[in-house]
């Protein structure tokens, strides 16, 4: 059967799609994490997709298109819908291949995103305000100017390049029972389940979404889960799956776990404090959906894949501060006390006692409830854990002062 008219790839199609990308992309380490499987009560095996050259795993659906088209196709050029990874994916191998590329993006898109891609060498169109729009664009653009569209996710080749990643999985780890897919459009867990299946029917897959965007539990599970807000995952942030995926999720996937914002800032948190390794919202989702609820894969040799390592350095900076506020180390105190002279020196002089330090203060007289003889310094600070913060507290309140503290929502 021809490649455009089959619904699905095969075993075989992923085989072959191995040894078409083979040298082109990498093959990344697949690693057992030994404080991951210690905190998790389980056999935890990373894939590290974050180490491709575009630091996603997008790159080998990509590649995998690119390569079977014929000349004729290749001088048309191609064009594709994207405002991340799929679209650096399409535009590296594209001006490796000395094919021509457009990339349609959001108005949106962030411009470091845009001039990655133009630094591919991709011609990058900016178009309406959401990722419908620019996929809308590309379209047009396929019909108008005869490009060969290449889909992120629901396109037969695209997931039999996606699913070598589950060939090198259980190549380095064969004893694995359960592998923790990310769902965004379903491209990557629709190869992965097809590839992991046929070679161990006995193994378990997981689908995991953003609690945001439980858009293929709603379709697989017949859910009606609110779809849309900002997720740290933008990457599986997608309000409508594929069609050729969702029959296949249906089919393959043992169940669609869903994760919180902040089980997603967790994971990636712990990704960069445990193993050094800078992972996107999506590229955690694996392993947050692991951390949240343990009991689920205790015991289990699990796979799970770091499917991509684009994060804004401004945006990874706020989770692992967001973290330390998390488990205590770092607080912003709010300390009513009398509007008087060595009222802020013996404050501080608990700080020392405690071995807290101060990183920053607010002395507040005007915008305040207490009353006007009184005043509010708000101190933010850190510690090497959080009883320390707690004993500076019990020791302020001790002294007269009164100490609230802000939590994160």
């Amino acid at each position: 059967m021809d490649a455009p008219t089959k619904t699905r790839p095969t075993l075989d199609d992923i085989r072959a799609a191995a040894e078409r990308i083979k040298g082109s992309v990498i093959r990344t380490p697949m690693l057992k994490s030994r404080t991951l499987s210690e905190i998790a009560d389980a056999e935890v095996w990373l894939k590290f997709e974050n180490l491709q050259f575009t630091a996603a795993y997008k790159e080998r659906g990509a590649l995998n298109k690119l390569l079977q088209l014929t000349e004729e196709e290749r001088s048309r050029g191609v064009v594709a819908a994207s405002a991340g990874n799929h679209a650096q994916a399409v535009a590296y191998h594209g001006r490796r291949l000395g094919i021509p590329v457009t990339i349609v993006m959001p108005v949106s898109t962030p411009m470091i995103k845009v001039t990655q891609t133009e630094g591919h060498g991709a011609n990058v169109v900016l178009h309406g305000e959401r990722f419908d729009d620019a996929y809308d664009h590309a379209r047009e653009l396929e019909a108008e100017r005869g490009f060969i569209f290449v889909h992120p996710f629901d396109d037969v080749q695209v997931m039999a390049g996606a699913g070598t990643v589950a060939l090198e999985m259980l190549e380095d780890a064969p004893d694995l029972d359960m592998l923790v897919i990310p769902i965004g459009g379903g491209g990557l867990i629709s190869g992965v389940s097809t590839a992991a299946k046929a070679l161990k029917p006995g193994i378990q897959v997981v689908g995991v979404e953003a609690e945001l965007y439980p858009s293929m539990k709603n379709v697989v599970d017949g859910g009606n889960g609110e779809i849309g807000g900002d997720t740290l995952a933008e990457g599986i942030a997608v309000k409508e799956p594929g069609q050729l995926t969702r029959a296949i999720i249906g089919d393959l996937v043992d169940r669609i776990d869903l994760v919180s914002e902040n089980e997603l800032e967790h994971a990636v948190s712990m990704l960069v404090n445990i193993e050094k390794t800078v992972v996107e919202g999506a590229g955690a989702a694996g392993l947050a959906a692991i951390l949240a609820e343990p009991e689920r894969f205790r015991g289990r040799k699990i796979g799970t894949t770091l499917c991509g390592g684009n994060i804004d350095s401004h945006l990874l900076a706020n989770v692992l501060v967001r973290e330390l506020v998390r488990c205590g180390r770092i607080a912003r105190l709010r300390i009513a006390a009398q509007d008087r002279p060595g009222a802020l020196a013996a404050i501080t002089a608990k700080f020392y006692e405690c071995g807290v330090n101060i990183i920053e203060t607010n002395h507040q007289r005007v915008f305040s409830r207490r009353p006007a003889k009184d005043t509010v310094i708000e101190v933010e600070c850190e510690a090497r854990d959080s009883r320390a913060i707690d004993t500076l507290v019990d020791h302020l309140e001790e002294a007269g002062f009164h100490v609230d503290r802000a939590e994160l929502d």
